[in-house]
């Protein structure tokens, strides 16, 4: 690549697109990276305020922007994604599936160490839909070094940098506590939230029982689900410190293993998740605090995508979501599309 003077390029190779700006009509490239400058096109350039020009000139030790973005491009794609034809240098990639995006986070930020790259992409364990865009990347200057973009490579390693976890069919079996919806006191209005949730994923309320506050008959429902196939187990209210809030106690005596019971979550800090583990099944259980049931966006959003990909929650990471766990409680709920993670 060179530079020369906008009339001295008249039948050289232009190394970048020249941007036309017509304010209210129009933006986009007026020239394209790759044309042949001609005659009639020195006064237009020179119209575009473009004194000299970027021209291409063969050398070896040299990649083309493009060139060194579909490098980047071939780094991250895996199945269930499609890649954008470059523009000005950049490619984007977009998510042909619904699923659970995922990022090799530690292998991408020491390829955005490296200078003249960049990969930009949605936050880790974002839930994603067909159509979706998922990351952009490209390399900063027009021509980038060949040994540059063999770092890369080796930096990024074997495996695609992302990759989109696909949702899997599961039952899941509800638990309503609660002697008022027992004994049939008020109406069981949880229930209700937790299904349309569900369908977003696919998934529906398999089997549903409903318990009151005695510790030894919510256990008794949530073993009986447990015995029915049950994949996962929402259960729902006694989540709190009142003495009649006896969920927790419940869930621990299945002999389940608690991963946490407090999350720094707003809202949501009263949830509690368990594992059952029995001959070869994992069984998450949930314990929903009422705030699911009211709130558009609570924990139970945050946890729930991954759960149904088949990714186990540790405690370090759900202690860990402090940072983004505060909930702005907007009028209009945007969730996924906000701070909120």
């Amino acid at each position: 690549m060179k530079e020369v003077r906008v009339e001295d390029a008249v039948g050289m190779m232009l190394c970048q697109d020249i941007t036309e700006i017509v304010r209210g009509v129009r933006k986009g490239a007026r020239f394209r990276k790759g044309q042949i400058v001609r005659e009639e096109d020195v006064p237009v350039l020179l119209r575009l305020g473009k004194q000299h020009l970027y021209v291409w000139e063969e050398d070896e030790n040299f990649l083309h922007e493009n060139e060194g973005a579909a490098i980047l491009r071939d780094l991250c794609q895996s199945e269930g994604m499609e890649a954008s034809a470059p523009t000005e240098g950049k490619i984007e990639i977009k998510a042909m599936m619904d699923g659970l995006f995922e990022v090799d986070v530690e292998a991408l930020d020491a390829v955005n160490e490296i200078d003249d790259v960049m990969i930009a992409t949605l936050p880790q364990h974002t839930p994603v839909c067909s159509g979706d865009k998922l990351a952009g990347m490209r390399v900063i200057p027009l021509v980038v070094e060949w040994k540059t973009m063999e770092e890369v490579r080796r930096t990024a390693g074997q495996t695609p940098l992302l990759r989109i976890l696909p949702y899997r069919q599961q039952n899941v079996g509800v638990v309503t506590t609660g002697s008022e919806v027992a004994h049939g006191l008020i109406k069981d209005t949880f229930t209700p939230v937790i299904e349309g949730k569900l369908r977003r994923f696919g998934l529906r309320v398999d089997e549903h029982r409903i318990s009151d506050d005695e510790k030894e008959h919510t256990q008794a429902a949530i073993e009986e689900l447990i015995a029915c196939g049950m994949d996962m187990i929402l259960c729902t209210g006694g989540m709190s410190v009142d003495p009649d809030d006896r969920t927790p106690a419940a869930i621990k005596a299945t002999g389940a293993q608690i991963v946490t019971y407090g999350a720094p979550v707003l809202p949501g800090a009263m949830f509690l998740l368990a594992l059952y583990e029995k001959e070869g099944r994992q069984v998450p259980i949930l314990g929903l605090p009422g705030c699911v049931m009211y709130a558009p966006a609570t924990i139970f959003d945050i946890v729930l995508p991954r759960l149904v990909a088949g990714r186990m929650w540790t405690r370090q990471e759900l202690r860990h979501l402090g940072v983004g766990g505060l909930c702005r409680s907007c009028k209009t709920c945007h969730y996924p599309n906000c701070t909120f993670r």
